[in-house]
């Protein structure tokens, strides 16, 4: 049994790292977050510690460090622009971490993290759950058994609309989010150049604080994608199904279907990485390379081959 830390216990994602974390049969022993209603924690760990102080929380991890119950692994579920630093006092006290996306948000601080690894012997593991998804796994295999030089034509669309408190929050500040296609875009630009090959040319039609779209050349595809937070993008049909959030993958005109599955993805992300299994900072780089570079890109419009959704 290990025994973990949690940074933004929080947040809307925790819950699913709190259910992982005790569905592999290990031990929450102490959690932070800043926002002090915490009852979820009951469900899971009653017993664990917790702390609203980064400092004290920092003197526990420590202190707990020469006792016979030391934390091995920090899970981090904190606000995006907090994961270097928090990732960086994993390290530090001797824990390795487990860390939601986007891992970081520059490509400096990927190098400081690879640094610091290094240093402290810990390892830094990143959440990409989509790679363990049943569909993109059979979609992933059914491309490495085509012809290699097979160029595909790929259609990605994600609408998940968002309320106006987004706008409101740290994740409305492209600053502290990294905007749309970091936000809530990276990992399906993960999933694509995981089935399809590395980033060889990307372009940047549209980029607004709801919305944006470009183009993605890949090693063996050719991607149009469009991601959205506003509700009036998701289609009509999907819309009289009452369905708030629309995601598609359309590969040679033939969808691809992978709406349900998720609710395991975090528990098998877990079970990876206790087996030494787990993605760490070398898959996780490149698509932090960019959508650092989408989101630093000058917007072209509606020159070339862009989303048919921007035709709208």
């Amino acid at each position: 049994m290990k025994n973990f830390a949690l940074i933004g216990a929080a947040g809307y994602i925790a819950e699913r790292h709190l259910k992982a974390i005790k569905e592999t049969g290990n031990n929450l022993q102490v959690a932070f977050d800043q926002f002090d209603v915490m009852g979820r924690i009951d469900s899971y760990f009653p017993n664990a510690e917790f702390f609203l102080n980064k400092d004290t929380f920092e003197y526990y991890l420590k202190e707990q460090r020469s006792s016979n119950q030391p934390v091995d692994y920090t899970t981090i579920c904190s606000p995006n622009f907090l994961h270097a630093e928090h990732i960086q006092l994993a390290l530090n006290n001797q824990t390795s971490a487990i860390c939601e996306k986007p891992l970081v948000l520059y490509p400096n601080e990927i190098e400081i993290l690879e640094k610091t690894e290094k240093e402290t012997g810990k390892k830094v593991f990143n959440v990409l759950q989509l790679r363990l998804h049943p569909s993109i796994i059979a979609l992933r295999e059914k491309i490495l058994n085509a012809p290699k030089d097979k160029i595909y034509d790929v259609d990605l669309t994600y609408i998940t609309s968002r309320g106006k408190w987004y706008f409101k929050s740290w994740k409305g500040d492209v600053k502290k989010s990294g905007g749309i296609a970091t936000n809530i875009g990276i990992h399906f630009f993960d999933m694509l150049s995981w089935i399809f090959g590395e980033a060889r040319q990307s372009k940047v039609h549209l980029f607004e604080k709801d919305k944006a779209a470009g183009f993605l050349q890949l090693k063996n595809a050719n991607v149009r994608w469009y991601l959205s937070l506003d509700y009036n993008d998701i289609p009509n049909e999907a819309k009289g199904n009452g369905m708030r959030t629309y995601r598609s993958i359309n590969i040679e005109n033939e969808e691809i279907e992978f709406s349900g599955g998720f609710t395991d993805l975090h528990t098998q992300t877990y079970q990876n990485i206790l087996s030494v299994n787990g993605f760490g900072i070398e898959e996780a780089k490149p698509c932090i390379l960019l959508t650092h570079e989408i989101r630093n890109s000058k917007p072209l419009g509606k020159i070339g081959d862009f989303h048919p959704l921007l035709s709208n």
